[in-house]
């Protein structure tokens, strides 16, 4: 599973887990929207260098997304087997612990612990994925950083190594909530600003699209809104992380 924000039409920052669910309606409505839309339209004049990197770009995104949507089902399991290890490990390891901006990291942690388990199984897809579109040329300066930006980010995160949550609120229950521990910090700043999903679709990516290839554009885009929608069902199995390790977000 992905924990992606809903709105998924180019490179976007990443709110709290919890804040997801509240928007996640709206946003599958926009999403079907704008998928009607762009399948009703005629794309503008492209240039035939970035023609050619938006048809690879794209069907590059449906095979990552494809890839995504076969492992669903084990995906959504890994958060819960994250958990049982914690019940295992570490119960109620922070039982009593501030609500303040450490326990925030802390939570921030948390995600990443879950995230990391779910792309695990996405790796081979990722890579691939990278490897198709790190170096695609595009005239479209905007397009560039974009597609760029978005391989760089899943590189970090197919490289980052998960943390140790136990050992971690260990040692911030052992410092008396005074500090939190380097691992978490060096974590959350490597983490959250390279939180993405797997799937994008750019924002300008479509007019350079030919209508052959506007159905591989479609199908990508539904398929992440059912990647989005298993984000909401991963909110419970935060929930229950959370609760037993005694964390407040």
């Amino acid at each position: 599973m992905t924990y992606a924000a809903p709105m998924r039409m180019g490179s976007r920052p990443r709110p709290s887990l919890p804040g997801r669910l509240r928007d996640l309606a709206p946003a599958l409505v926009c999403a079907s929207s704008l998928t009607l839309a762009m399948l009703g339209a005629a794309p503008a004049a492209a240039r035939p260098a970035d023609s050619a990197s938006a048809r690879a770009y794209v069907h590059a995104d449906l095979a990552l997304v494809l890839a995504a949507k076969a492992h669903l089902r084990a995906a959504e399991a890994a958060p819960l087997r994250l958990l049982a290890r914690l019940r295992r490990e570490c119960p109620g390891a922070a039982a009593g612990s501030p609500q303040d901006p450490e326990s925030t990291q802390m939570s921030n942690e948390v995600i990443g612990a879950m995230v990391l388990s779910a792309y695990h199984l996405d790796v081979p897809a990722i890579e691939r994925f990278i490897a198709r579109t790190s170096r695609l040329a595009w005239s479209d300066a905007r397009l560039r950083r974009s597609v760029r930006a978005y391989a760089a980010d899943l590189r970090v995160l197919v490289h980052l190594a998960p943390p140790q949550l136990c050992a971690d609120v260990r040692a911030w229950v052992a410092g008396s909530y005074k500090a939190l521990p380097a691992s978490t910090v060096s974590f959350d700043r490597t983490f959250m600003p390279a939180w993405v999903a797997i799937g994008m679709l750019p924002r300008g990516l479509r007019r350079h699209l030919s209508p052959q290839d506007m159905g591989a554009f479609a199908r990508a885009q539904a398929i992440e809104v059912q990647i989005t929608d298993a984000e909401a069902r991963a909110v419970e199995s935060w929930g229950k992380i959370m609760n037993e390790l005694g964390l407040e977000p």
